[in-house]
């Protein structure tokens, strides 16, 4: 099983391993492998999260996700993404910014971190969406009850979680955004840039996650049609599979998981220029890290982790919502990747520990009262 899952990121760490060290000897061997611990650090909650949508999809769209998604994670976000950004801050052309990407470094990476701003505040507006819409969700199962279960109260006032997104994004471009870091460490105001990529960011995400809300209200119906004929096979002694996503509603689904990738990796890109400006390099090592997101993603749904741990989607979104919080003020402040990693491990880790200390106390439970039965039982005899 592991190596069925994990068997193409193994290959795929040979082979960039070994290019590293053909393109830049032990020392880009050294920058690859460092990357790639820091890009699966940066977005294992990324993994946990996908694997709550991916389980909702079928085997076709599972392989799709493996495959087209992975070229689209590695190439796209990995390698097209930090050129396309260079490219359009600096308003000159795609070639011309593969050439600085290739011949001049340090002026490809002042590029990239004059813009940061616009690539932040996208990110980080994406990102507190879905933070915002899951806290304010009315879930039976509660991780921390103190806080979600008046949360989820609130959260029955419509479009609470957009115009919540919407003061943070003001109170972001009235206050970050005015001093926000450049190369050199010199600061610029870059308010109306960080309004209008956040506004983007917010516009992204309600027409993504829109669409996928749209296309699974409509299979409910299916769904309701399909419990019908299963209980009815039931009865017959027949057995029909699980209902799972299909068609338009996987497919937008799919472009949903892509999009909130691409989120994630907004982090690992921007962070990976304080390790390395070689393009190459960076696209090895974070191309890498973005295979095991996707094969522990895998891994999750296969093994029904996340139904054996109740408490891990509630923790990844609450790193997606520190992660949200920490790209908002690095548009004025540098945070160190260790930190934003950290972070998110630790929430992860918390959540994972009390999903065990639950599964102890419900054995223990069963096990009372199991005891308990037999006891009336022999006594009655």
């Amino acid at each position: 099983m592991l190596l069925k899952t994990f068997g193409w990121s193994f290959a795929v760490t040979a082979l960039g391993l070994v290019a590293a060290v053909l393109y830049g000897g032990w020392t880009g061997f050294g920058i690859v492998a460092i990357l790639s611990v820091l890009e699966i650090s940066l977005s294992f909650d990324n993994a946990v999260v996908n694997a709550g949508i991916l389980k909702k999809m079928s085997a076709f769209w599972q392989k799709i996700f493996l495959t087209v998604g992975v070229l689209i994670a590695v190439f796209g976000m990995r390698l097209v993404f930090p050129v396309a950004i260079v490219a359009i801050s600096a308003k000159i052309g795609p070639i011309e910014a593969v050439r600085l990407a290739l011949n001049d470094k340090d002026q490809y990476q002042q590029l990239v971190t004059d813009a940061h701003p616009s690539i932040a505040a996208f990110g980080g507006m994406f990102l507190l969406m879905i933070f915002l819409d899951f806290i304010f969700e009315d879930r039976d199962i509660k991780w921390l009850g103190w806080l979600e279960r008046p949360l989820a109260k609130l959260g029955k006032i419509d479009m609470l979680s957009v115009c919540i997104a919407l003061i943070v994004l003001m109170i972001s471009a009235m206050t970050v955004a005015t001093h926000a870091h450049q190369h050199g460490g010199t600061h610029a105001d870059k308010a109306e840039t960080v309004l209008l990529s956040g506004v983007a960011g917010l516009i992204t995400y309600l027409i993504v996650g829109g669409l996928s809300g749209f296309f699974e209200n409509k299979l409910e119906e299916e769904e309701e049609r399909e419990h019908e004929e299963e209980e009815a096979a039931k009865r017959s002694g027949k057995k029909v599979p699980a209902v799972v996503l299909a068609g338009k509603a996987a497919f937008f689904m799919f472009l949903y998981l892509e999009v909130l990738d691409a989120s994630f990796s907004f982090d690992g890109v921007i962070g990976a220029f304080a390790i390395t400006n070689d393009i190459v390099l960076m696209a090895l090592g974070l191309g890498i890290g973005a295979m095991y997101v996707r094969s522990l993603t895998v891994y999750l749904v296969r093994q029904g982790t996340l139904d054996d741990y109740v408490y891990l989607e509630h923790g990844a979104h609450y790193a997606i919502g520190a992660l949200a919080v920490l790209l908002l003020v690095t548009i004025q402040y540098e945070i160190h990747e260790v930190i934003t990693g950290s972070i998110g491990v630790l929430l992860i880790a918390w959540s994972f520990w009390s999903s065990v200390r639950r599964n102890r106390a419900l054995a223990a439970a069963e096990g009372e009262s199991g005891s308990d039965e037999k006891t009336e039982v022999s006594s009655g005899v």
